[in-house]
């Protein structure tokens, strides 16, 4: 839509209340409210001011005026609130009028420009799969004497042997079993499909919804692919419509990445292929059907894969998931099929226009506008550089012998570790200005310090079992 649109549809729903929303520098939807009638043409060049001080990683308080500049074309009117329409905003300097460095949604839009400006596609397409749990309960804490978290699913593996007439129907989901079973084993399926009708309502078009495969209300909603910027506004939107659904019908729902011990993580593979003038740049004669410009956009993922992490698997909790025996991609390689690989090459359709490979390893805690911009700028380094991904693993990697795992390369073990690497590895990303090296070290400082150290220096729950009576 275009700002003339907005304010039509504002008429005409009778909207009294415009929600100008943005996502912060760790990944986190904030947003405030105006009343409908101060939106005009002018709001979408003017903005409206806020307190950039107040959010994590931005502005000093000596510096803290911003600006958010409404995006007609996100506009859509908010399924639950009273005659509400949100939108998506950029973030500038009221000064300069210059978009905000550490805005997400600014670096999104210049790795697209910088993308555009190689020459090499004009459209870089990605479609995420984001995993979810939708608990019926759940209860966590950390103070100074006590630490412990309780989540509970009516469908949980674990409570078909509770004496419960209101949770237990006998129709519990197995551990690493819950890979589309029908209702009543799958509680689920109502939500998920209020999920998705939402979702499209939104605007946003939607493949497919199912259960995954862990235990306790593991899900899956597949956005239809889509360029950049968008598919990362659609993101968000995607996890404020989960939410809000499950909210709704009293449950909760996390994209925390590996919320239950034993059981697999949610994870939020990436599919990518590359456009120029409407036509696919990934379909070719080379392995699993893929291009030349393909396999070396696979090879600079892989090169900067430990780096991408720090952005991909952004969270203490994501290593947590990255461990052997559920399906997880720790080891870092390409495959035709295999989805134990790092990448992977889908076999769905022969079309030139279904050409793409899948990146495995993000999760669904990633703040959507750096990961993709991240994995977009390595794919690029890629073929630029003709970067050879190395051979193939079309073997099950969990099944290999020793020796011929020793060659594969491993995902980093650790937030930190991948932090490391980013700190040693981001020319790449600096190209074109889409990430400055303020914004590196910003995301370097506040992962380390509000994040890594901060769970360093609390006692964990487990180590009173492995340690009390020592």
């Amino acid at each position: 839509m275009t700002p003339r649109e907005v304010l039509a549809l504002c008429r005409e729903r009778e909207i009294r209340a415009v929600d100008l929303r943005f996502m912060d520098f760790p990944g986190t939807q904030k947003h405030f409210t105006v009343p409908a009638k101060t939106l005009s043409e002018r709001s979408f060049e003017e903005g409206f001011g806020f307190d950039g001080s107040s959010m994590r990683g931005w502005q000093a308080i000596n510096e803290s005026d911003m600006l958010v500049v409404p995006q007609a074309e996100t506009a859509f009117v908010d399924p639950f609130m009273d005659r509400t329409l949100a939108m998506t905003c950029n973030i500038q300097d009221p000064i300069t009028r210059e978009d905000y460095a550490k805005d997400p949604r600014n670096v999104a839009r210049k790795a697209e420009n910088y993308m555009k400006s190689t020459g090499i596609a004009d459209v870089a397409n990605f479609g995420p799969e984001a995993e979810f749990f939708v608990f019926d309960n759940v209860r966590f804490d950390q103070n100074e004497h006590e630490s412990y978290y309780h989540v509970d699913s009516v469908e949980g593996q674990w409570n078909r042997g509770q004496d419960s007439d209101s949770t237990n129907r006998g129709y519990s989901v197995r551990y690493k079993e819950g890979y589309f079973p029908v209702p009543p084993t799958d509680t689920l399926q109502d939500i998920r499909t209020e999920m998705m009708l939402t979702l499209m309502e939104c605007g946003v078009d939607v493949e497919a919804q199912h259960h995954e495969v862990a235990t306790g209300g593991q899900c899956e909603i597949d956005m239809k692919y889509g360029p950049l910027v968008q598919t990362a506004d659609h993101l968000l939107l995607y996890k404020y419509v989960v939410k809000n659904v499950a909210a709704r019908h009293n449950k909760t729902a996390t994209f925390m990445p590996k919320p239950l011990w034993n059981d697999n993580g949610s994870g939020m593979h990436l599919h990518l292929s590359l456009w120029r003038h409407d036509e696919p740049l990934f379909a070719g004669s080379g392995y699993g059907g893929l291009s030349d410009m393909a396999i070396h956009a696979m090879g600079g993922i892989l090169r900067h894969a430990e780096a991408l992490l720090a952005f991909c698997c952004p969270t203490t909790n994501s290593y947590k998931r990255l461990i052997p025996g559920f399906d997880a991609p720790i080891n870092l390689t390409y495959s035709y099929r295999n989805r134990s690989a790092a990448i992977r090459i889908p076999v769905h359709s022969p079309r030139p226009e279904s050409k793409r490979f899948e990146f495995r390893c993000p999760d669904s805690s990633s703040n959507g506008y750096l990961a993709m911009s991240a994995v977009l700028m390595a794919a690029l380094d890629g073929i630029q550089n003709k970067i050879e991904p190395g051979v193939p693993l079309d073997k099950d990697i969990y099944d290999l012998e020793p020796e011929e795992l020793s060659s594969v390369r491993k995902t980093p073990v650790s937030l930190e570790q991948s932090l490391a690497s980013l700190r040693e590895d981001h020319e790449f990303l600096l190209r074109g200005d889409v990430f400055t090296e303020d914004v590196i070290d910003t995301w370097i400082w506040y992962k380390s310090a509000k994040e890594v150290e901060a769970l360093r220096e609390r006692p964990h729950p487990y180590e009173f079992a492995m340690y009390y009576d020592i």
